[in-house]
């Protein structure tokens, strides 16, 4: 090569970069985009990216900041705060370039977070027809993030766009963030934004960043080095097992005769989600067949069959014939009756046809609800060991990232920051409620929101979220007499109330919301409008609503009784649905062994005794996964939080 090229050629590499650099897009937080909810009466942060050394200017009704882009194109600058109103376009020029975000409203922004109880969509609620046909307000908007996870934190989100309410939209929104949205909406008088992040049975520690787990950088990278290597472990074992079975139509009803040949098929322990049983990240289509045996007079007689909880999407047959199917109920039982038209003596065979599309997936519940019953029989069970093979699946192990620490943090929670807040609504703990998670979650918890309120630069932003709801877990130890040992989801509520502690932070309880059957309760409106009651006094300073039910003070032994007092609005202790006796409670003596008490209400105080503890010293209230029958109530009917006088 001549010199002349030579030199040509180093100046298109020396220039190349600065050229590509000169030319970087002006980019906005995703936050910033059109319909935008901004913070009300606060100073207003705006950032992006534009070419290095642009001069930026951010106008925005009638009042502008500038700013100059630094070596790596980042940029940030502030506007002055501006009282609710709009709507108003915000209009950002980096150069010859610029970016218009047009129909802006300012007002209240809450961030709605957690997991499956606060993603949870309008349509799948107890109000869901009510609530869609009569949405129509253009000044309350909700911005969903997607499902995103990231080893680092990054500057932007994966996605994200404003919505505002209508019939049309609202059924995708948070049903527990557009219940709150609607009642400040209505209290307020100004617009308000829902910024929805969340994620279906995340655990907290997937919500916090590497400092509030006390990871430094290098425990952090080797525990992603360790997570990587284990999903790569568990995707080649899953693989694996696929091996030999080739693709078929997910359509096909091939696999529903009543003659099969299935001895290519594996066993498969019924009821179990199938990625405990060595299919870790499988999602899409499999097959279950096993068989049952009736007499003559049973086949002409017709049977019901249960078959758990089929998580996502099921079609049955029985002897070749269909016999059932539920869409997308993951946890709904099912129990379908079989005519005696498609039943025969002797063996019967079942074929199911799954279909998960994310998460755990297969033919789960409990062994009690897997049965066969013949009219007028009881029932037989069908728990154990299928038949088992796969019709049209994808193996990937991206869907557990809402487990692992830092994750979601770093994808859905990072980006969103310094975008000024008015407070955070949470829904979260059902994944940390186990034997060992439901304790430790109270630092987490508390660590948590300190952490975020850090990020923010708010050492008091509201903090707001519901406690557990009733759900039969199924967690619960009980002793041989059926009273309860020890209660993880118990344990987790008294967990969440800890943070209480913490200022500007209510809870909202709902054991009475809950649903024994559903971890899912479908009522989330009383949710959402307890969270805005929460917030109308923790957030805006209204002294006159009451936001909260009787919490327990102390408690006091007095000859054979036990008297537990309450800090109670007004004084007032009450009984949902009336009387002066509440249930719920349990007393203890120097044994620790609780027994159900006899209780009731002076004053602001409830007396405890049981004939079975003649000296108590303890106390607990509504203390297992589904205290159904807790009905202490305060002067507004709300709940009264449960808890135990002390610790064991």
């Amino acid at each position: 090569m001549t010199l002349r090229p030579l030199l040509a050629t180093l100046a298109l590499l020396l220039i190349a970069p600065l050229a590509r650099a000169a030319g970087t897009s002006l980019e906005l937080p995703l936050l910033f985009s059109d319909g935008a909810v901004l913070q009300r009466d606060r100073p207003l942060p705006v950032w992006g990216q534009a070419a290095p050394g642009t001069q930026v200017t951010v106008a925005f009704d009638g009042r502008s900041a500038q700013a100059l882009a630094g070596a790596d194109g980042r940029w940030s600058l502030q506007l002055p705060a501006h009282a609710a109103g709009g709507p108003y376009e915000l209009v950002v020029h980096a150069g010859t370039q610029e970016q218009r975000v047009r129909d802006v409203l300012v007002g209240e922004v809450w961030l709605a977070s957690g997991q499956s109880n606060m993603e949870w969509p309008v349509a799948q609620t107890l109000h869901a027809e009510e609530d869609i046909a009569a949405a129509g307000d253009g000044s309350l908007r909700h911005f969903k993030i997607p499902k995103s996870w990231a080893e680092t934190p990054q500057a932007q989100l994966q996605g994200g766009a404003w919505k505002a309410a209508s019939p049309a939209t609202v059924g995708e929104f948070s049903a527990v963030g557009y219940a709150f949205a609607r009642e400040l909406r209505r209290v307020l008088g100004v617009p308000v934004g829902i910024i929805d992040s969340t994620w279906g049975g995340s655990s907290i520690e997937a919500w916090m960043d590497a400092s509030m787990l006390g990871l430094d950088a290098v425990a952090l990278e080797a525990k992603m080095r360790e997570r990587r290597a284990s999903d790569a472990k568990l995707e080649a074992a899953t693989r694996a097992r696929l091996e030999g079975w080739p693709a078929v139509d997910p359509a096909s009803e091939a696999f529903a005769v009543a003659e099969l040949d299935d001895n290519g098929w594996r066993p498969i322990r019924v009821p179990s989600l199938w990625e405990a049983q060595g299919y870790t990240g499988m999602d899409g289509v499999a097959w279950y067949r096993t068989s049952f045996e009736l007499s003559a007079s049973e086949a002409a007689a017709g049977v019901t069959l249960g078959l758990g909880q089929i998580d996502d999407t099921d079609t049955t047959w029985v002897n070749g014939q269909r016999v059932g199917g539920v869409s997308n109920g993951y946890n709904v039982p099912r129990e379908y009756r079989v005519p005696a038209s498609v039943l025969r003596p002797g063996l019967n065979t079942i074929a199911v046809r799954v279909q998960d599309d994310g998460g755990g997936g297969g033919v789960a519940g409990s062994a009690t609800e897997v049965w066969v019953q013949p009219v007028g029989g009881p029932r037989r069970s069908l728990a154990g060991d299928w038949r088992f093979r796969t019709a049209a699946v994808t193996v990937d192990t991206a869907g557990d990232k809402n487990q692992v620490d830092t994750l979601l943090y770093n994808a859905m929670i990072h980006p969103l920051q310094p975008y000024p807040l008015a407070g955070v609504i949470w829904y979260q703990g059902e994944a940390n409620a186990s034997d060992s998670g439901a304790y430790r979650y109270r630092e987490q918890f508390k660590t948590l929101i300190d952490g975020w309120r850090k990020r923010w630069h708010a050492p008091a932003m509201p903090f707001l979220w519901v406690q557990l709801a009733a759900f039969d877990s199924g967690d619960d130890r009980r002793d041989a007499r059926g009273v309860v040992l020890d209660s993880p989801w118990a344990t987790l509520r008294e967990s969440q109330s800890a943070a209480l502690a913490l200022p500007a932070t209510a809870q909202a309880v709902t054991i009475d919301v809950g649903a024994a059957d559903d971890i899912h309760p479908r009522d989330k409106r009383t949710v959402g409008q307890r969270l805005s009651r929460a917030a109308r006094r923790v957030a805006y300073g209204d002294e006159a609503v009451v936001y909260r039910g009787p919490v327990f003070r102390q408690a006091r032994a007095e000859g054979g009784q036990l008297v537990v007092a309450f800090d109670a609005p007004g004084g007032v202790l009450a009984v949902r649905g009336g009387g002066n006796a509440p249930q719920g409670f349990e007393v203890a003596g120097a044994d620790g062994r609780f027994h159900p008490a006899h209780a009731r209400i002076v004053g602001d105080t409830v007396v405890l005794h049981s004939d079975a503890v003649p000296a108590p010293d303890s106390a607990r209230y509504a203390w297992s996964d589904n205290p159904a029958q807790a009905d202490l109530v305060g002067r507004d009917g709300l709940p009264a939080s449960p808890f135990r006088t002390r610790e064991w």
